[in-house]
């Protein structure tokens, strides 16, 4: 683990020697954060069933290119997009990335809670555009995990956010602050290939990624740890009139995130954890930029290729850079349709 690496005089692995410090003894430790949020979690996922103690139908209409027209039955609250997706063929129901549910981009696992039309997204769309966002946000989910748990109980690791940046930009995110102790260490390629080791466990243990709307207090009791994650549920509960925040779970790892996300973990193919940057902020605190890439299973990528991505990926990602990117994107994307409409 991470931890065996930096300040080698805190950790001996030949003699398996731990020196924890006072501080570590009075907070909770990062395993212990994470199982409390995900009994939160289980908590008010049941409690949210149960306010459904009878089982009501629901018709859900498919409008995509095959079988058009269709109509579901499904059971409100309960059913998802991929149940409905089970209902098609096994063709839709594992390579379906995404469903759109009134037009609105839907988790595969998220229940459905009102009768509705449904189609279904996938990497190989005309404009995949929404699909890739789910799969960069996933991808820096799954990193964040790793990270949080790969110092053990030595060194704090608190995660501030995944910044929301395109594919285009090389490389999807996410940034911490380590403990202060830490400010010095520069991590290894042995250090990323750890990190990326581990990464590769969650990704074959196939977990599927799990949305619960809940109200701020819920979130802040489970994030009362995490000042940066506070802020970010404030200002997300001040987007709604119902003050509602949206949280994701796989596993037992849960985050506040931007939606929607992959279905699964095992999406994911190439899989690597490539670069660390500090960022020049006003903070006194160091935030540090983690960085990969990766590609997912429908779309693999011939070695040279996948060289060149992963050294792209170590280049130092922004958020005035992906602004820049996105906004040609757009303009590239338009320029496309006027001149369909013309050619019409």
């Amino acid at each position: 683990m991470v931890a065996r690496w930096v300040c080698g005089g805190l950790w001996s692995r030949r003699q398996g020697r731990r020196f924890l410090s006072t501080s570590t003894v009075s907070r909770l430790t990062s395993e212990e954060v994470i199982q409390m949020r995900n009994e939160l979690f289980c908590k008010e996922k049941e409690r949210q069933l149960s306010l459904y103690p009878r089982i009501e139908k629901i018709e859900v209409k498919y409008t995509g290119k095959s079988h058009p027209g269709s109509v579901f039955v499904m059971n409100k609250a309960l059913s998802t997009p991929y149940n409905c997706a089970m209902h098609l063929s096994e063709w839709h129901y594992k390579r379906s990335v995404l469903a759109l549910v009134d037009g609105e981009a839907w988790d595969m696992y998220r229940p459905l809670t009102k009768s509705c039309e449904i189609q279904f997204l996938t990497f190989k769309d005309e404009d995949p555009e929404e699909v890739n966002k789910a799969y960069w946000r996933s991808c820096a989910m799954i990193m964040a995990c790793v990270l949080k748990r790969a110092f053990k109980d030595e060194y704090s690791v608190n995660l501030i956010r995944a910044p929301e940046v395109p594919v285009i930009s090389g490389a999807f995110c996410y940034d911490i602050i380590l403990d202060d102790r830490l400010n010095d260490w520069k991590p290894t390629n042995d250090n990323f290939r750890s990190l990326t080791r581990d990464a590769g466990k969650l990704i074959h243990k196939d977990l599927p990624f799990e949305t619960l709307h809940v109200e701020a207090k819920i979130a802040r009791e489970m994030f009362q740890h995490n000042r940066y994650k506070l802020e970010m549920i404030e200002r997300k509960a001040s987007q709604n009139m119902e003050g509602i925040v949206m949280l994701h779970r796989f596993g037992d790892f849960v985050d506040v995130s931007e939606g929607p996300h992959i279905p699964r973990t095992s999406f994911c193919f190439q899989y690597e954890i490539t670069a660390a940057h500090n960022l020049q902020t006003n903070q006194s605190e160091l935030i540090r930029r983690f960085q990969g890439v990766s590609l997912p299973a429908h779309l693999k990528a011939h070695h040279i290729v996948w060289h060149k991505l992963l050294e792209r990926s170590k280049r130092l990602v922004t958020e005035e850079k992906y602004l820049e990117a996105a906004a040609e994107h757009h303009e590239a994307k338009d320029g496309t349709e006027e001149e369909k409409t013309a050619s019409i």
